[in-house]
């Protein structure tokens, strides 16, 4: 052991037990955008012997204020690639793999599994609910954080805590993303960095336990908040994220996308509807599993809620921006 640690292992909570097992862990960091390229430096940082860099996505001028881990000569480059040559000039003696691809439902349990804590920096509603299913089901820790504007949260998810969806069973009515609302670099910054210190915590194993935890900034007032969710119960009914491979014949496929946006079906005998007309699938077609889908994930977590509140249950989704079928 070098003296590059020797700052944090002077913590009486952490020493040279608690630096063992951060080099000991493997972090899978699932996004690569603005809260990832905190967290990564972070985690390089204090020593986390293999980290895995999971982002489908290339450096943009536009990714540049908030994501400070890059710089002009990346652009272009697929920002594992570019995230991972940062990390090692930083710190050579850890373990970076890059990962250029989508999280998806086929992919999501190996990685998982091999993980010793995940981070969900992806800031996407199907990701998220993915992760979290997957987590909960290996008894993983899943660290997950969403950003907007200038406020956000960062919680601590399964791995004995309840899920993400227990927490958040349904999408939000309205959502925005960075491009279309706009995000201040600081905030994404402070709630990385949030994210980062978390897993930190629970590598080490630092008391009192912050499974079960969310914690909230308001970058406008500057305030910090936050709630406990440790009694919260899993929800009943969770509507599974899948790919477009895992459909079976006897499926009936809804596309909650318009024309406009998706003049081609996922499937030819799919059928097309707006989500304001999803209350006629509720006591259609019999037994058969109804598969929801749209872009992102979002409006067809939102019309899987309503059918549930219905009496319909057998349901599953696809999130087709990631499907790599």
């Amino acid at each position: 052991m070098t003296d590059r640690y020797i700052r944090q292992m002077t913590l009486a909570e952490i020493g040279a037990d608690g630096q063992a097992k951060l080099a000991a862990a493997s972090v899978l960091v699932v996004g690569a955008g603005g809260l990832g390229s905190t967290v990564l430096q972070i985690l390089a940082g204090a020593g986390i012997g293999e980290i895995v860099i999971l982002d489908h996505d290339r450096v943009d001028v536009t990714n540049l204020h908030r994501q400070p881990l890059y710089g002009m000569d990346d652009i272009g480059a697929p920002k594992t690639e570019a995230a991972r040559k940062a990390l090692l000039r930083a710190n050579p003696a850890i373990t970076v793999t890059a990962r250029p691809e989508r999280l998806t439902p086929h992919n999501a349990a190996a990685l998982v599994d091999r993980a010793t804590v995940v981070i969900d920096a992806a800031d996407n509603f199907a990701v998220t609910y993915i992760l979290s299913d997957r987590c909960r089901a290996a008894g993983k820790t899943l660290v997950s954080a969403s950003v907007l504007g200038f406020s956000g949260y960062v919680g601590a998810f399964c791995g004995g805590a309840p899920s993400y969806r227990a927490v958040f069973p349904d999408a939000p009515a309205v959502a925005g993303s960075c491009a279309s609302v706009g995000v201040l670099g600081s905030a994404v910054s402070i709630l990385g960095s949030l994210q980062a210190h978390m897993a930190l915590h629970v590598l080490v194993d630092l008391k009192p336990g912050i499974l079960g935890r969310v914690v909230s900034f308001d970058g406008h007032t500057l305030q910090f908040g936050g709630f406990s969710f440790a009694d919260s119960p899993e929800p009943l009914h969770a509507t599974p994220f899948i790919g477009l491979a895992d459909l079976v014949p006897d499926d009936i496929v809804v596309d909650l996308r318009g024309v406009a946006e998706a003049p081609t079906l996922p499937r030819a005998d799919a059928l097309r509807l707006a989500p304001t007309e999803i209350d006629q699938l509720a006591s259609a077609y019999g037994g058969a599993r109804i598969v929801l889908c749209c872009r992102s994930g979002q409006r067809a977590l939102r019309a899987a809620g309503r059918l549930q509140s219905m009496g319909r249950h057998n349901l599953a989704l696809v999130a087709l921006e990631g499907d790599p079928s």
